[in-house]
């Protein structure tokens, strides 16, 4: 039986995937505010997947879970202007790619690391649906889906 988790992450990877294939490159460099545009979104949607992915791999790897706190929004302030020189497509395309990686990643996990991560309370680690569903909800805002 497919875990929630999986099928939620799967569901907003769609949903990621459909958008990205039909948005203009007008609509992935619309403002969202904060010196923020579509494209820096997806380049930071992709930015958060990836570093769960290397997580997850590296846990796998030495066989156990150990936290890995990190300042949100220190990292987000010091990846902007990064983010912002991705070109727009770039980005939709790197966002799309990340979420497959780790989705593919998570879906193989063992059970014990599963059940080691959930244990520690951090079940974003493997619910990437969250964050991808609260972001393309404000780009379907933006551009106006």
């Amino acid at each position: 039986m497919e875990p929630e988790f999986a099928a939620a992450n799967r569901h907003q990877r769609e949903r990621l995937h459909a958008l990205m294939a039909r948005m203009t490159e007008e609509e992935l460099m619309r403002p969202m505010g904060d010196h923020w545009t579509v494209a820096v979104a997806l380049a930071h949607l992709a930015f958060w997947d990836e570093r769960s992915l290397f997580l997850l791999r590296k846990w796998r790897r030495e066989g156990a879970f150990a936290p890995s706190p990190i300042d949100i929004d220190v990292t987000n302030d010091a990846l902007l202007a990064l983010w912002r020189a991705i070109p727009p497509r770039a980005a939709a395309n790197l966002a799309v790619a990340a979420a497959e990686a780790v989705d593919r990643e998570i879906d193989e996990l063992p059970p014990d690391l599963i059940d080691a991560i959930l244990k520690h309370g951090e079940p974003f680690r493997l619910d990437r649906s969250i964050h991808r569903k609260h972001h393309l909800d404000q780009i379907e805002a933006v551009i106006g889906i």
